[in-house]
């Protein structure tokens, strides 16, 4: 179900029963283990059985990623089901035709990932033969017959873990237009001369401080708050609903890889403002504009944009200036009142052109771990 007709896999030379004459006999046994049926339909058998035009299968199965298969026999009862429930979906009149093929295309490009990283990071190793003389053919499949369920109930727990957070996000918007259209905070983790790292480092190298910068970016994202949106090898997108949440991460971040003498500097950019979401990514100029901000920031340091710093003066979380910050202390200690605290102190910084966004006023962002001043 994952190759075409026209070149691999089961579209060559295929059996009097459909299917491909040269396949080995253990991928199919690990295909049925996996799959728990045989193939037994063609595509336009398996559309005609779930009672779906075969232009909507096709629809549904090249948004699920999966290649075109000719007529061999790829489709199992499981594959007949899917496509009745999508369908059905439509039908009843809970998601628009659109939106079903929208889900089929989040659902295949997340799992893909995770099948491949699962693959190459977790089953290569594991099914290395652990004796001189076996074959990975003699470990593999029992190895496959005792994770199988035990991984899949792992991946049903934890997407519900993640739907439920994401249904309170959604109940919890102003209006109809926010769920879609949203205010957010947008933060980019870049690591400083990472090209240059390629060049110098081994393969095996390079992978493991991309695992590692990836591992310490998602932890500190998730325990703080934070959404991780996507990562990109060297980078890192990531975004929360509260300003001082993602500052918070933002110098985390800085903290914990300017600690670690075997990553390369960081640099971070944060921008605050309306933001489309659409199939778990973010778009828009507030993205964009947390992009550049990235791309001119200091090194191990957090760039923000204007609307940011204003969010973060405006819920108290950070001074418009220590004059300010200076003066509320002093008016505080005369009312014998505790003076304000901040966690995050501004400095505006040079006004520059950014490339597609006009002239932008970056702000330096910091943490401000001092007390405030108190004049003498």
């Amino acid at each position: 179900m994952t190759v075409d007709d026209t070149g691999s896999g089961m579209g060559r030379n295929p059996a009097p029963d459909g299917t491909d004459a040269g396949e080995d006999p253990l991928a199919l046994r690990l295909e049925q283990l996996i799959l728990g049926a045989e193939r037994r339909y063609t595509p336009f058998q398996a559309a005609r059985t779930a009672g779906v035009s075969m232009e909507l299968a096709t629809r549904f199965w090249r948004a699920m990623g999966f290649a075109d298969v000719g007529q061999a026999k790829a489709f199992t009862e499981a594959d007949v089901l899917a496509l009745r429930r999508l369908a059905g979906l439509v039908e009843a009149g809970l998601l628009s035709e659109a939106m079903s093929v929208q889900v089929a295309r989040s659902t295949g490009q997340t799992t893909a990932r995770l099948a491949d990283w699962q693959i190459d990071s977790f089953l290569e190793g594991l099914t290395e033969p652990p004796e001189p003389g076996m074959t990975r053919t003699e470990v593999t499949y029992p190895l496959i017959e005792l994770l199988l369920p035990e991984l899949e109930e792992f991946l049903v727990y934890v997407w519900r873990r993640q739907l439920a957070a994401g249904v309170s996000r959604v109940v919890q918007a102003a209006d109809d237009e926010e769920m879609v259209d949203r205010r957010l905070a947008v933060g980019f983790a870049d690591l400083v001369g990472f090209t240059r790292l390629t060049r110098r480092l081994e393969e095996e190298e390079l992978g493991e401080l991309v695992e590692a910068f990836e591992t310490t970016a998602a932890d500190l994202v998730a325990a703080r708050g934070g959404r991780l949106i996507k990562t990109l090898g060297d980078e890192v997108l990531y975004a929360a609903d509260d300003a001082g949440v993602a500052a918070e991460i933002a110098l985390r971040l800085i903290e914990t890889m300017s600690g670690d003498e075997t990553m390369p500097e960081l640099r971070v950019g944060i921008a605050f403002g309306t933001v489309t979401t659409r199939m778990g990514d973010v778009f828009g100029t507030t993205v964009n504009l947390a992009s550049r901000l990235t791309s001119i920031a200091p090194r191990d340091a957090v760039l923000v944009d204007t609307a940011f710093a204003e969010e973060l003066i405006r819920t108290g979380e950070a001074p418009a200036s220590e004059a300010e910050a200076a003066e509320r202390a002093a008016a505080a200690e005369k009312e014998g009142e505790e003076p304000p605290t901040y966690r995050f102190a501004l400095q505006p910084m040079w006004q520059r052109p950014v490339r597609g966004l006009g002239v932008v006023e970056p702000w330096l962002l910091t943490r401000r771990d001092a007390e405030p001043e108190r004049p003498a």
